[in-house]
């Protein structure tokens, strides 16, 4: 069993609480957060997450894995500094605490946040939460609003002005992600996928004014207030932000936007159960709908975006299943991941070529 794979020993090495408590407690000048106890929250590849309870309360610590894969996608200066630079805009975020480098206590950068107290609602709905289709209307409504919000937050007003290169945006991650199938498609025969890639390259649009992009923003990465379903008190996750089209956004969500009315090509390419799949949720035309009346963007060209944000998906199961396979990851990490890689690519190709989502 690797370290990723036990809870306890994955606290031990990441963020022991011996090292932890006594940082805190002179972070936040208070001795009772020397005593903590650090649970590890949830079970991804991506950055680790850490909740840490004491006596003087409970924050979130965020760091990379223990065995990262690229050191840019796991920068936690960038993830730190995204959320710094939002707090106090409209777009709600958690407040970072402190942080401290590679040369901090743990060895690996790393940084502190607010506990934001609510529902994460990953593959389902909490059981009498959000029942009514009034109160799904409404969440769905809120979690479009606060991505409009984002994408009308001007990036030099916040300090953000060179966070990324809205120009050439598209075509760039096109480029990144093509270029992972192709470090990663050894032993792995998929020329739907493969295709995808370049129909995408020969179908690419023309992006509009750039943006502060999220770049994995879908339902379970918000947390939403639990006396009223249709407030997000906080967004999460922001490892993946920079400036870019703010289409690319709308497009992922909409890859993992379920409807229980979809058809097959939308049900064969479900990789995990996500809440929007029970009765009462608006549809991913409606969504879209309400995206574009509430930010005045035109979604005109949404199912490219809605093809590459399968693309993009696909290409990373099938890193998965290629790390799983070579040992770098433990074998049943990509249980049940490798078949839904064609199918990924088939929905993309479908709405692509027929505009329909």
């Amino acid at each position: 069993m690797s370290t990723d794979d036990d809870p306890e020993a994955t606290v031990r090495s990441a963020a022991d609480p011996a090292v932890v408590g006594p940082w805190l407690a002179a972070l936040r000048d208070d001795p009772r957060w020397s005593r903590c106890q650090v649970t590890r929250v949830g079970t991804g590849r991506s950055n680790l997450t850490f909740r840490v309870d004491s006596a003087a309360g409970s924050v979130v610590l965020r760091r990379p894995p223990l065995a990262a894969v690229a050191a840019t996608a796991h920068d936690m200066g960038r993830e730190q500094r995204v959320l710094s630079a939002l707090e106090g805009t409209d777009v709600p975020v958690p407040a970072v605490l402190g942080g401290a480098g590679e040369d901090g206590p743990l060895g690996a950068p790393f940084y502190v946040m607010e506990l934001v107290d609510g529902v994460i609602a990953v593959h389902s709905l909490p059981e009498g939460w959000a029942d009514e289709a009034a109160q799904r209307r409404d969440l769905a409504h809120s979690l479009v609003d606060v991505l409009v919000r984002l994408h009308a937050v001007d990036p030099t007003v916040v300090g953000l002005g060179d966070f990324g290169r809205p120009e050439g945006f598209l075509a760039r991650q096109l480029r990144r992600w093509s270029g992972q199938w192709d470090a990663w498609r050894e032993g792995q025969d998929r020329p739907v996928l493969t295709g995808l890639g370049e129909a995408l390259g020969e179908s690419l649009p023309e992006s509009g004014p750039g943006a502060i992009v999220h770049g994995d923003y879908r339902i379970d990465n918000v947390v939403f207030d639990e006396r009223d379903p249709g407030r997000v008190l906080a967004v999460l996750d922001w490892e993946m932000a920079t400036l870019g089209d703010p289409l690319a956004d709308l497009g992922l969500m909409m890859v993992t936007w379920q409807q229980p009315d979809d058809s097959p090509e939308w049900l064969a390419a479900r990789v995990l159960p996500t809440p929007t799949a029970a009765a009462g949720f608006p549809s991913r035309a409606q969504v879209a709908a309400r995206y574009a009346e509430v930010s005045g963007r035109s979604v005109e060209a949404l199912p490219w975006y809605i093809a590459f944000g399968c693309f993009k998906m696909a290409v990373v199961l099938a890193g998965i299943v290629s790390r799983a396979r070579s040992g770098a990851m433990p074998a049943d990490t990509a249980t049940g991941l490798a078949e839904a890689i064609d199918p990924l690519a088939q929905l993309g190709d479908h709405v692509l070529r027929t505009g329909r989502y």
